[in-house]
């Protein structure tokens, strides 16, 4: 994506191997998505997407050998539409998330939640699971959400704030923990120390946040977050060059 200010933004998604099959965190746009008419208006001017095939889920599993239909998780750090466009893409799969997200956008109680979520993206109809912090545990300081049903190596990890029930998703690797956190923040800078980000990026990510001081106070948290914890952002195209480095 390349919105005003010069500073390119991707869709970092992660595809994992597990004793269910093969499980993806978030999805990015879907294939199709020029012309499946889900973007808000104001999308495709302003954010400038290349909405190209070869780079949506679907077709990244089967360049790597995979069969997409071995897909049988997905777990959504969110339902804005650059991170679910692609549920439409794996209709049989099962979709984890956070309950307060799943009731945004499938039950939006303020204009601004309806005008945000796109429900023509899960419209083919979803196995939701869905997920409350009731019995949550502590992981690596933060509060976290496991097991998910059926994936014990995965978590969610509450990072509210960029949208309601936003969360990120840790992945015990088996010789160290990813993060995956989602639009907790958008630039490797905000992790750093001391923080820093491009205005017109912090700017975006103001305005388009829920809760501004709820996603910073997050923010800070992964500030905070051990060494061997490896966390990345979804948007970031360094952070993503890196992974596949």
């Amino acid at each position: 994506m390349r919105p005003p200010g010069g500073f390119p933004i991707v869709c970092h998604c992660l595809l994992l191997e597990t004793p269910r099959g093969l499980c993806l965190v978030d999805t990015g746009f879907g294939i199709g998505e020029a012309a499946f008419g889900a973007l808000p208006g104001y999308y495709r001017p302003l954010i400038r997407p290349v909405l190209s095939d070869a780079e949506a889920a679907h077709a990244q599993v089967t360049a790597l050998g995979y069969d997409p239909r071995d897909v049988r998780d997905i777990v959504v750090t969110h339902l804005d539409a650059d991170h679910a466009g692609g549920l439409r893409d794996f209709p049989w799969a099962r979709v984890h998330l956070h309950a307060r997200e799943h009731a945004a956008a499938t039950r939006p109680a303020t204009s601004a939640d309806k005008g945000r979520y796109r429900a023509k993206q899960w419209a083919h109809g979803v196995d939701w699971m869905t997920y409350d912090d009731r019995g949550g545990e502590t992981l690596f300081g933060l509060s976290a959400i496991r097991p998910l049903c059926g994936l014990p190596d995965l978590a969610l990890v509450p990072l509210a704030g960029h949208s309601r029930g936003h969360s990120g998703v840790a992945v015990d690797t088996g010789s160290g923990w990813l993060l995956h956190a989602g639009d907790a923040y958008w630039f490797h800078g905000e992790v750093a120390s001391p923080p820093h980000c491009p205005r017109t990026l912090a700017l975006t990510q103001r305005m388009i946040a829920t809760d501004h001081r709820e996603r910073l106070e997050n923010l800070a948290r992964l500030r905070e977050l051990p060494a061997e914890v490896r966390v990345f952002s979804a948007h970031d195209p360094r952070e993503l060059d890196l992974a596949v480095s």
